[in-house]
């Protein structure tokens, strides 16, 4: 790990200190017990269809040809893959 990323835990004194400055601070507002237990999750709404995650290996012009379109080229790939499951025949 590098310095530029290393993580510096502050010591109880200092800690202490940061604790009194948030204290004094007129803008800060903590919350009580009961209004903690009321916060909602933010984040993405549930999907009807999520990602599945996996680990494949796909030969490298494959995905350089893909990459080679720009952002997005994960999507063009499962597109591509969707496009091929549907044009195949039902067996």
């Amino acid at each position: 790990m590098s310095n530029k990323h290393k993580l510096i835990i502050p010591t109880s004194t200092e800690d202490e200190m940061i604790g009194h400055g948030i204290a004094a601070d007129p803008d800060t507002y903590e919350l009580t017990t009961p209004e903690f237990l009321q916060l909602k999750r933010v984040g993405r709404p549930p999907v009807e269809n999520p990602k599945v995650q996996l680990t494949v290996r796909y030969d490298s012009d494959v995905v350089s040809a893909f990459k080679a379109g720009g952002p997005g080229w994960q999507t063009r790939m499962n597109d591509a893959l969707r496009e091929w499951l549907h044009g195949r025949e039902k067996v």
